[in-house]
């Protein structure tokens, strides 16, 4: 049988002056997302070289879960406060898990 995670990677560049507080905003947005039932993981990394550069690792049970995720008062909290932080607007690229199996989550 297929894998049906669905992976997505949200870029996100913020302004200098909004690094550690879009931080702060995005991890209190993981550790809400990873309770609900369609995330599987809800990965944050920080770039080393440009900490004003983030990707966000979604990894969602079905491809119906991330309209879910965008229903909740934690998605829509998180997007609100995040709005004027980001340096351009923020881009997701989407993908089928290969590898772990979908057991592996």
């Amino acid at each position: 049988m297929p894998n049906s995670l669905f992976v997505v990677h949200v870029h996100v560049h913020v302004k200098p002056e909004h690094a550690d507080a879009f931080r702060q905003a995005t991890l209190e947005n993981a550790r809400e997302s990873v309770k609900e039932p369609g995330i599987a993981r809800f990965d944050v990394v920080q770039e080393l070289d440009d900490p004003t550069r983030f990707v966000l690792v979604e990894i969602y049970r079905t491809q119906d879960a991330p309209a879910a995720h965008k229903e909740t008062a934690h998605y829509k909290r998180w997007r609100d406060t995040v709005a004027d932080m980001m340096a351009e607007p923020r881009t997701s690229r989407k993908y089928v898990n290969v590898f772990p199996d979908d057991a592996g989550y």
